[in-house]
């Protein structure tokens, strides 16, 4: 291990570690060089003979450079000491720096984790910024750390338009396209952009992840769009050093698989060497700024170090393929174009390299000294911001009312004075009265513009509010949530639908590592507030079969800090999607309506034509509170039946069916909000009655039921009767088999006269 101080290191102890040795190299590099010296440039004036880099551009990059390889050495050192908690280095990679340097602070980036280089670059478009401190905080999980507050090592800063972000492979890029798309977007319709309107989009990745799915999806977008004439300003940066923690990629590899895409245009740059490929990350910055067509900036870069410092490649690759890396390390190039263009000395160099060292370090211990997250509190105060009253008086902001009356026909036609409806229709209603209300909405996905989607739940609302509101886009949920990512970037208040619940776990991740993370690791400071709107569950006959009949909620509670609603009827529909709308626009919440596809054209609730699941439509000051409950005699004390979506109309029907077999007075409780349950509603509905039965059409295993037990036996009522009807551990098979593996009205009364044998028995 090499010393803890900044201090040169001795050449005998080279054999410890790959850190070490690149360290001493560019040292040794730098005090044994013999070339000719030239005459040292003007600031102005090219470092190299026919480089489009001058000499003051190319100081100021060489000390972002060093700053990053210091940040890097520095982790290595104080990670053993439990200073730092961080070891995935840029060291390779810092020829990024060019690409921050000719961006600017506005332009959006999206980053993966070797960009020490571009962030030290970025840091000088702003006065008064320390890229080393900040830095340094991130490195130590300080709660001091202005990017995520101690939450994890990220590169971003809000001041320079930097979103912090800890994304699993490539799941960045979806939502830098979609930012990109937003910019362009926002300058067509008019609205209010919070960056420049010629802005691009920077989105760094390394050669592996080019490979993935979410990548490729990214670019086939990107594409897609520009294809279609449309603009894109997005600068796809791939960082090709060769090589994914061991996994080599094949030389040649990037460059034919992206050199000749069309609609996606190519540029290559030379990352280790800084005069002769800023020229080329100009043109190429140039070029996406101008064109505004999704840009392909291929960057040649290396990986010295390892992966990471827990990477010990001596392992793996042979002492001379490492030599051979490490020859190639940029900072040696950097070091070679000093000396040679005159620019600095061989002291200069090496002056500048150790006070940055021992800037680094200094840095480092002041961060270790400051205090760190201490309380579970403290940890999720940004997952979930949650104020309730400000929520409310927007969720119940009526004064558009000339607006509503345009959008609907007029007066006569407010959807309040049009009788009982089911809840297709008002859903939709409710969608018009919010796009009334707010100009910054958008509604985009498969088939939603002019068909209106499968269910005709959007119909017409592209003819009120226009295409550039509603509008479809290409058959990819990775793409429609990143989409709804990068508008909320830009200040738009986005209500994607995924087509059917079974469609979102392709695109998850956009919502899980992506959206619902933001607010954590920004701490508080960047949001993607979205309502996602998701055609579900079972039950749905004549078109069945697994992809249409999902019940897999548990896919969407386990994402932390995101909202799930689901209404079972018309009018809990417009309540609550008011207030889901609300949540987003106040509380920048990713939230998720769950609309019951077999309940969209439900009419009757006993018998035929009795009409009794149809509702009136809410005047539009009337809005759900986040997780208030609806209940069905709640007089009723001999049972309860917890149940939501399908289940509230089945447990009603099955409740007439229990009071005339046992006497039994039936109390049904529909939770309507899934994420967060509602706890302590349960525990008071189960207090109250002697019974009690969960109706759950998800699986058995991890479903709502799971979450309903748990709030009752945490509330100490584990001693009551109580039995629990769900769905199978199966997926859906198609036609009328599909009844056999969820709820039925039956088991439901099997289950309640099984209580009633318990009570006997008792």
């Amino acid at each position: 291990m090499f010393a803890t101080v900044p201090t040169p290191i001795p050449a005998r102890m080279k054999g410890l570690n790959r850190a070490e040795i690149c360290d001493v190299n560019f040292q040794e590099f730098v005090r044994g060089w013999d070339g000719r010296a030239d005459a040292a440039p003007a600031d102005d004036e090219a470092i190299l003979d026919g480089s489009a880099l001058d000499a003051r551009s190319f100081r100021e990059l060489f000390e972002s450079q060093l700053i990053s390889r210091h940040l890097d050495l520095m982790a290595r050192v104080l990670r053993v000491q439990n200073k730092v908690f961080y070891t995935i280095g840029s060291s390779g990679h810092e020829g990024n720096a060019m690409v921050a340097r000719l961006t600017r602070h506005t332009d959006p980036a999206f980053l993966h984790y070797r960009s020490g280089g571009f962030m030290a670059e970025r840091f000088r478009k702003l006065p008064g910024m320390d890229p080393v401190m900040d830095s340094a905080l991130s490195f130590a999980a300080s709660k001091d750390d202005p990017a995520s507050g101690g939450r994890h090592k990220v590169w971003g800063s809000k001041p320079l338009w930097v979103l912090p972000q800890t994304s699993t492979i490539a799941s960045h890029l979806p939502k830098a396209f979609g930012t990109a798309v937003a910019i362009e977007q926002a300058r067509r319709s008019g609205h209010a952009l919070p960056v420049p309107g010629d802005s691009i989009v920077v989105c760094s990745f390394g050669d592996a992840s080019s490979n993935h799915a979410t990548a490729q999806t990214a670019f086939n977008a990107a594409a897609w769009t520009a294809y279609q004439k449309l603009p894109a300003p997005v600068l796809f940066v791939c960082e090709d050093n060769g090589i994914g923690i061991s996994v080599r990629t094949p030389d040649g590899w990037v460059a034919r698989n992206f050199r000749h895409r069309p609609d996606l245009d190519y540029f290559y740059a030379d990352g280790l060497d800084l005069a002769s490929g800023y020229g080329d990350v100009q043109r190429a910055v140039e070029h996406c700024r101008r064109t505004r067509r999704p840009t392909f900036l291929h960057l040649r870069t290396t990986r010295i170090m390892g992966h990471a410092g827990t990477d010990f490649e001596i392992e793996w690759r042979s002492i001379e393929e490492l030599c051979a890396v490490e020859a190639g390390d940029p900072l040696l190039r950097s070091a070679a174009i000093a000396l040679e263009s005159g620019a600095m000395s061989k002291e200069e160099i090496l002056a500048l390299y150790e006070a940055t060292r021992a800037k680094c370090f200094a840095a480092a211990e002041d961060a270790d000294r400051r205090p760190r997250l201490s309380s579970l509190e403290e940890v999720m105060a940004p997952l979930a911001p949650y104020t309730p009253d400000t929520v409310a008086a927007e969720a119940t902001r009526a004064d558009y009312a000339q607006r509503r009356v345009d959008v609907f026909g007029g007066d006569a036609r407010l959807p309040e004075r049009a009788g009982p409806k089911h809840l297709a229709i008002q859903i939709n209603a409710a969608l018009h009265d919010l796009f009334a209300k707010y100009p910054e909405a958008l509604l985009f996905g498969e088939d939603v513009a002019q068909k209106g989607g499968v269910y005709t739940v959007t119909k017409g609302l592209q003819k009120a509010f226009g295409p550039r509101r509603v509008f479809n886009t290409l058959l990819d949920e990775t793409i429609i949530l990143g989409l709804a990512q990068g508008y909320a970037n830009m200040g738009f208040l986005p209500l994607p639908e995924i087509q059917y619940l079974a469609y979102f776990h392709n695109a998850c991740d956009q919502i899980r590592g992506e959206a619902a993370s933001l607010q954590f690791f920004s701490n508080g400071q960047y949001r993607n507030p979205m309502v996602m709107r998701i055609a579900s569950l079972g039950y749905q006959r004549g078109f069945g079969g697994h992809f249409h009949n999902d019940n897999s909620i548990t896919a969407l509670r386990d994402i932390p800090g995101l909202v799930v609603g689901c209404p079972s009827r018309g009018d809990d529909a417009a309540t609550m999607l008011r207030t889901l709308v609300a949540l987003a626009k106040v509380d920048g919440r990713v939230c998720a309506f769950l609309e019951p596809i077999a309940l969209y054209m439900a009419k009757d609730l006993h018998e035929p034509g009795d009409g009794g699941w149809l509702t009136t439509y809410p005047a539009p000051h009337e809005a759900m509170p986040l997780g208030e409950e609806r209940v069905y005699h709640p007089e009723a004390t001999d049972l309860v039946v917890f149940t939501f979506g399908n289940g509230v109309p089945m447990s009603l029907r099955a409740a007439r069916a229990i009071e005339a077999a046992h006497g039994w007075k039936v109390r049904v409780v529909d939770l309507r909000w899934l994420a967060p349950l509602n706890e302590a509603a349960i525990a008071l509905h189960a207090g109250e009655c002697e019974r009690i039965l969960v109706v759950d059409e998800g699986r058995r295993s991890a479903g709502v039921g799971e979450g309903i037990i748990t709030a009752i036996a945490e509330a100490g009522y584990r001693g009551r009767p109580f039995r629990r009807v769900v769905g199978a551990d199966t997926f859906t098979p198609l036609a009328g088999a599909a009844f056999l593996v969820i709820p039925s009205d039956e088991q439901i009364v099997a289950a309640a006269d099984a209580l009633a044998e318990e009570s006997q028995a008792r």
